[in-house]
Formats: C-alpha cells, structure tokens, sequence
C-alpha cells in the first residue's frame, strides 16, 4: 500500500493518532504542548516501532517495570523519538516547529493533517463557569495556527476534531471564522457532529468533526455507517479486571478472566495476559457515603441522585442550584456518559456502578471507556493519565475515521 503521511497538531496523549496508525497511516510528527502527553506520545512511538521490529518483549519489561523508560526510549531511532514535538503552538513557535516537521519529512509529502485545538474555550460548561463567557481566552483563536499549518504543508485533506460547543461558541462567529479561513487557504469542507457510540465505543461522546479536502480534488466527506452494539460496561468492558477497593492498584495486573467478545474487536485487550494502571484514587468517608446513594439511586430508580436532596451532613458545596449532577454513575447496562479531562480533579461524575466496589473508575477502566488498548501506558502518574485519557478522542473512533480517509486519498 502507499505510504499516507500525517502530521498531528495538538496531538494530546495521540488518541486520535492511534486510529491512523492501525490504518497505516505514518506519523511524521506529533506536536503538543504538555511534557507528559509528549512523553506518552514517545512511550507509544516507542510500542509501535517495537512491534514492527519482533521486539514487543522489551515494551512489555518496561510496562513490568524490568527496564526503565530511558532505557526503552534508547532502542527506539532517534527520528522515531524526536518525531515528538514538544512546544506549544504559538507565534513564537510556529517556525521552529516547521523547521522540526520539515526535518522528519526531508523529501516526504503530508498527505493529511489531523488534531484539534484545546476544546475548553468552544466547552458550553466551560462558557457557563467563566464569567466573560469564555469570550477572552486565546484558545478560541488557535485555529489560526492550524490553518497556517494547512497553508505550508498543502496536505490533501485534514481532520479538525472538537466539541459540539465550537458551533455556539461567540454566537457562532468562531465557527464561521474558521470556515473562512479553511476556504481562503484553497480548502473545502464539511463540518457534522458525530457520536464515538456509532463507531462501536461505549460512550455516549458527541465531538464536531469537520473534514476538508484541497478544493476541485474530487475528495468529500466520508460516509460512515453507524455500528449496531448490544454491548454493555459492566458485562462486556469492566468484567476481567480485578475488582479494587479505593485508594488501591497495582503497577501492572493480571487479568482475572478471559477476553471477552467486545474486547476482542475492539481491540482493547491484544495477546499478552495483563494490563496498568488499574489504579483507583482514594476516597474520605462523606464521599464512599455519598457514592453509595448514587449507585443504589441508579441501580433501583435507574435515577441520577440530585446534590440538593442529600442528607444535610453530606452536603459541602455552597452552589444548590446548578450542577446537581455533579455525582453520577457509570451506566453498567449501556454505554458510559461523556469521559471529559475533570476526571483528573475527582472521581464524583465517574463512580463504579456496583456495590462490591465503592470508589470512583481506575486509570485504566476510565481508558477502556475511550477504547485505549490495554497495553498503552499513559506517563506522568495517575493526575495526569486521567486527563490525557479525559482529553483525547477515542481510538476507536479515530480508526473508523481513518478507514474511511483512506479509502478516498488511495482513489487518487
């Protein structure tokens, strides 16, 4: 097959690259602003190289803590590692992270660019908890760098991944600015709302996806076909990890059962017998109480349980009137409500939908929901995981996208 190459703006912890790389697209670089994400993103380049190589045992000690991240880096080429883009993209930075880009390219073209800007300041819950509605953060405004990144490299098609909020954000002004500026740039485009639950992930994750193409190429929007499921957390997802009271986990953990259909196909559980991170946070006493109301609320009522309504004793919170919500459970019997990057400050929207386990969603059960493969390992401790995992699109989904570009871009 022909070599699609790809560079990767805001490429987080690389769920979105994921996708494309099981579809054979080539990475040429990643470029991200946070340390830990990008050493993620070399854990993973460090994987994949590996595996191509017959070497998959030595990813495998790192994850069994036998060898040393260093050590595993060291294996890996240079040009692998440094594709690794570790600046944030600005104005100040735009030209060194050109200059490196162009570096791993040398003679090769970017057939597509993939990434979407931090989606906080598009966020309609991060409009309602600004006082300034969000209107002066800079974030609205990166899209302007994904467009000089579209200028220069004149890929055939893009990818520009965000949340549903990025159509309202400023009354919609945003969204229509970026339209421009794409089309100026000598691009189509089409803009829809898909939802990660249709390409097969149990989540309820709606996310803007808007693709374009170089105009008069003959490209489109792809045509996805929505996945039927009957697959269920609990039954399907959670089942073979081992159950784990608050506050605990191991490094690296055994599975406890055998790979279920659903973890087959999606390819979260591979060939080898363990998984990390299935670590969960610990809890104080008010806390285990009140996630104990929630379940046995949601497990009988099928009832989301409403902050006010708790017993005095348990409330602390002075707000009465606006996220009520703000304790849920994780659905057992379908799929989960949307994983967001809050999960790194507390576990209360994300609690274990069973009474023989009082705690909120490990590390890795929180990366199951977004469909992450079991043996990828997120750097920076158990903070930093949740929101790289809270942050990123799920493979899955980025797969199901990427069968479909590549279908178009090998008809040219």
């Amino acid at each position: 097959m022909k070599t699609v190459n790809y560079i990767d703006l805001f490429a987080g912890a690389g769920g979105l690259s994921e996708g494309f790389i099981r579809q054979n697209f080539n990475p040429v670089a990643h470029v991200e602003m946070n340390a830990h994400a990008c050493e993620t993103l070399k854990t993973r380049v460090s994987y994949h190289y590996l595996k191509e190589n017959k070497l998959s045992e030595f990813y495998y000690k790192y994850l069994k803590n036998e060898i040393g991240r260093n050590e595993l880096w060291g294996m890996i080429p240079e040009n692998k590692i440094s594709s690794v883009i570790n600046k944030e993209i600005s104005d100040e930075n735009t030209e060194y992270i050109f200059n490196q880009i162009d570096m791993q390219m040398k003679n090769k073209k970017a057939d597509l660019i993939i990434g979407g800007p931090p989606c906080q300041a598009y966020s309609i819950v991060g409009r309602a908890r600004d006082p300034d509605n969000m209107e002066n953060d800079p974030r609205n405004y990166l899209y302007k760098f994904y467009v000089k990144f579209l200028e220069r490299y004149k890929p055939k098609m893009f990818v520009f991944e965000n949340v549903p909020g990025l159509l309202s954000a400023g009354n919609g002004k945003y969204f229509k600015d970026i339209e421009t500026a794409v089309r100026k740039t000598g691009y189509d485009m089409v803009c829809k709302v898909l939802n990660a639950k249709d390409f097969g992930v149990l989540q309820n994750r709606k996310r803007v996806i808007l693709i374009g193409w170089l105009k008069n190429s003959g490209l489109k929007y792809p045509d996805f076909e929505i996945v039927e499921n009957n697959w269920q957390i609990l039954k399907d997802l959670f089942y073979d990890l081992p159950p784990l009271k608050h506050g605990t986990g191991e490094t690296f953990t055994y599975y406890r059962l055998p790979v279920s259909e659903y973890l087959k196909k999606s390819h979260i559980r591979n060939d080898i017998e363990f998984t990390t991170q299935h670590v969960a946070r610990p809890h104080n006493e008010r806390d285990m109480e009140i996630y104990k109301i929630a379940i046995i609320k949601w497990l009988n009522e099928k009832k989301r349980m409403n902050y006010a309504k708790l017993p005095e004793h348990l409330q602390t919170h002075n707000n009465k009137t606006s996220f009520l919500n703000r304790f849920q459970v994780v659905d057992p019997f379908g799929v989960s409500h949307t994983l967001v990057a809050h999960i790194s400050c507390d576990g209360h929207y994300y609690i274990y939908p069973d009474l023989d386990q009082i705690r909120s969603i490990s590390v890795r059960e929180a990366a199951r929901i977004q469909s992450f493969p079991d043996d990828y390992f997120f750097e920076g401790g158990r903070t930093s995981a949740f929101r790289q995992i809270g942050n990123a699109v799920p493979p899955l989904m980025a797969e199901g996208i990427a069968k479909k570009i590549k279908e178009l871009i090998l008809k040219q």
